[in-house]
């Protein structure tokens, strides 16, 4: 059962730290991130630390001179621990708790504790459970004392045991334990998606970076009633809802679990079967925040995310949301990679009714024109039409009903 916690007890103040390896490395942007990240989790950021580098310091991440000068930051800025932009090794970890003598922690602990504290089904919680546990079980050389207390704040807390044991073995059986586990819902999941396919109604699945406004989008279209919170990872788990176009097509939409730059390998594995739901869409609808001034890095991590995930050959429809927020309307939004945009405010509305067109469009174009006069003894296959097909015209004639219709690939034989 997870454990309660009260963010209002919680006074982390925590020093960022990042490395930047070049001239390219927008570090300060991504340290904003992290200061973002840290205070969904509860924390409060005191201060910023970059240190350029050719590479990270093996030993210690950052260099001997950056060191001794977070050691002075966080006695002066009464700091109670660091959190560094990058994934930690072990003894990373370690060496750098000795000689700071301070709580440390990285990018990825923060990540997970916030998917920890945002996981509501068995699912999200056993996702999160194990991707922690992986995580952890890399770390116990240098995490021996950390794990085994029941402190609070970032990464003590998590849907699992109170207590996570610092034994590897338990470590395993516990992971192999909730593998099973994950492995009957992935086949439930599978079921669910094949009883869809055979409905033959298309589906879309929402992509994007955390906080562009998916979960926003899915209730302005469905009126699905899905938590949707200005802050990143406000829903982790995929909500799937009909929808009707105006052209009475229906479509069913999914939404799925925001991305965000250096997303934990560990997660992505977790939450592969949930992602997957992208992979097995029929159209992708990717929500761009049009506000962000790195609006452009934070599409190339959903693409290069997508790609891991084998998502390739879908139409993609990029929606360039919170236009209502683009202060300057000289700014040219634009996607090589989709195959149609528009702009839209989930929040308002604006731009819906483009969307819905685009929507009809693509539906349109994957189906098969029919054109045909069916006897009266027929007319169960036009109520088949009607069902799964878009009909276009319905004519009452002496020699029978003539139609002219879109039908799905699965459809057109059964007319």
């Amino acid at each position: 059962m997870a454990q309660g916690y009260d963010t209002a007890e919680m006074s982390e103040r925590v020093l960022l730290v990042g490395v930047q390896l070049n001239n390219n490395d927008d570090v300060e942007s991504s340290l904003e991130e992290l200061k973002e990240l840290a205070a969904t989790a509860g924390a409060v950021t005191v201060g910023k630390l970059i240190q350029a580098r050719e590479q990270y310091h093996p030993a210690t991440y950052i260099g001997k001179g950056k060191l001794e000068e977070v050691k002075e930051l966080i006695v002066k800025l009464d700091a109670t621990g660091i959190i560094c932009d990058d994934e930690l090794s072990p003894a990373q970890l370690k060496n750098l708790e000795d000689a700071l003598d301070t709580k440390v922690m990285d990018r990825t602990m923060v990540i997970l504790d916030i998917f920890a504290a945002r996981a509501t089904t068995s699912e999200g919680k056993i996702q999160v459970e194990m991707a922690q546990l992986k995580y952890r079980s890399t770390r116990l050389a240098g995490l021996g004392t950390t794990l085994s207390r029941l402190g609070g704040g970032i990464g003590t807390r998590g849907p699992g045991e109170k207590k996570i044991e610092t034994d590897r073995r338990i470590i395993r059986d516990r992971i192999s334990r909730l593998s099973k586990e994950l492995e009957e819902i992935k086949s439930h999941r599978d079921v669910a998606r094949q009883n869809r396919s055979k409905t033959s109604v298309p589906v879309a699945a929402i992509v994007g970076y955390t906080n562009a406004g998916k979960s926003t989008l899915l209730n302005t279209l469905t009126n699905a009633g899905i938590l949707s919170e200005d802050k990143l990872f406000a829903t982790l788990d995929p909500t799937t809802r009909s929808l009707t176009l105006p052209n009475g097509e229906k479509v069913l939409v999914t939404d799925t679990v925001g991305f965000i730059r250096k997303l934990p390998h560990h997660l992505i594995e977790a939450f592969k079967s949930t992602l997957e739901e992208a992979k097995y869409a029929d159209i992708i609808i990717h929500v761009a925040d049009s506000s962000s001034p790195d609006r452009d890095v934070k599409m190339e991590v959903v693409y290069n995310t997508l790609k891991e995930l084998g998502v390739g050959d879908k139409p993609i429809v990029t929606l360039f949301n919170k236009c209502d927020r683009v202060e300057n309307e000289e700014t040219v939004l634009r996607d090589f990679k989709a195959d149609y945009t528009a702009k839209i405010s989930a929040l308002y509305g604006t731009g819906i009714e483009d969307f819905e067109e685009i929507l009809e469009q693509i539906i349109r174009e994957s189906r098969i024109y029919v054109e045909r006069t069916f006897g009266y003894e027929e007319a169960g296959k036009i109520q088949l039409i009607r069902q799964y097909g878009q009909l276009v015209k319905e004519e009452y004639t002496e020699n029978g009903i003539e139609v002219e219709a879109y039908v799905p690939k699965e459809i057109y034989h059964k007319l």
